[in-house]
């Protein structure tokens, strides 16, 4: 063979070597991802760990850190002050952040909790039978606690008074003890905490406890699910994705074998209890999760128009200084295909 054509062979093959190593880096490249929780480990974060052990985390080539957490506004700002990439968190706390600081707020990318959990808890036997029984009465709650500052538009929406209603703030682990020593008539709960909460303390929550569930009366919140810094949407779209496609196979495997969910929450934290952290995630799946609009929207989007709705409300209570567009706090880019979405409970 010709010297010199031997030596352009050589040049061209080195060439092709160089241009292929960036596309096979970039094949193989594994993003890490720390993401948060809302709270501490229960049976509603159990898809997580299903998805991490049954390698859908992997096979996305994300190297995810999954950290519990002490709140789900907390979550959103952890988001968004950079110490986390990602988190399970609250789509109201992305709103108010949005509205200040715009540009700046994580964005909701799977939605999961549908209906807000936010819930008024009282005893059967109170005598609070209607939202207008609480005139009159003492209410517990967190000082500055969600379920509390959002009362003035349930109130508004259901002829109830407000300026009748007093409150008591108490530690978030005291409420349900307050209101089962009859300490105060009713609280301000998030439903999916406090339901499993009076079920340790060996009370029913179906006979001894009356719930006023925020989204039966008129709040149009949606509430918890993935979001995610703008830097990653920007740097790793593909990420992005995957995460999503991750925690929603590991929803569906949760729904599908609720057992085999648990038992992966379970090595995380060994100590939890097993039967009362699956009625958890099945009483969550029920109540906040599967609703009229997934079976049509499908698992893991919103609805534009009640979104602004949610604004709306929102911006009234917290005195926002703009309401944020409903694109600008949620991105439906990344979800998984409307066939894949549409899960059902068995």
């Amino acid at each position: 063979m010709n010297p010199s054509t031997t030596r352009r062979r050589f040049h061209q093959a080195l060439v092709a070597a160089a241009l292929a190593l960036p596309l096979l880096a970039s094949a193989q490249e594994v993003t890490p991802i720390k993401f948060v929780l809302d709270w501490k480990l229960q049976g509603v974060h159990a898809w997580y760990f299903l998805a991490q052990d049954r390698g859908y985390f992997t096979q996305e080539k994300i190297d995810i850190t999954i950290d519990q957490g002490d709140g789900s506004a907390a979550a959103v700002t952890k988001v968004m002050a950079g110490a986390y990439q990602a988190g399970f968190g609250d789509l109201n706390a992305v709103i108010q952040n949005a509205a200040a600081k715009p540009g700046q707020a994580p964005v909701m990318v799977y939605q999961i909790y549908n209906r807000t959990p936010f819930a008024l808890m009282t005893r059967a036997s109170s005598g609070i039978r209607t939202l207008k029984d609480l005139e009159g009465r003492n209410l517990g709650s967190p000082a500055g606690g969600a379920a509390m500052r959002m009362f003035a538009v349930l109130a508004e929406k259901n002829g109830v008074d407000a300026s009748k209603v007093s409150w008591t703030n108490m530690a978030p682990n005291l409420q349900e003890q307050m209101l089962l020593r009859g300490q105060v008539d009713a609280s301000a709960v998030f439903s999916v905490t406090s339901y499993m909460n009076v079920v340790a303390q060996n009370v029913d929550p179906d006979r001894d406890i009356r719930w006023f569930h925020y989204a039966d009366h008129g709040i149009e919140l949606y509430s918890n699910g993935i979001l995610v810094s703008q830097q990653l949407i920007k740097d790793k779209p593909q990420a992005v994705a995957g995460l999503v496609r991750a925690v929603h196979k590991g929803i569906r495997d949760a729904i599908a074998d609720p057992d085999a969910a648990i038992e992966a929450l379970a090595r995380r934290e060994p100590l939890i209890n097993k039967d009362l952290e699956k009625r958890r995630l099945q009483y969550a799946l029920r109540t906040v999760m599967f609703t009229p609009e997934v079976a049509s929207a499908g698992v893991g989007d919103v609805n534009d128009e009640r979104l602004k709705r949610a604004v709306s409300q929102l911006a009234g209570v917290f005195e926002l200084p703009r309401q944020p567009a409903p694109s600008e706090v949620f991105d439906r880019r990344f979800l998984p295909p409307l066939a894949e979405r549409r899960l059902s409970l068995k």
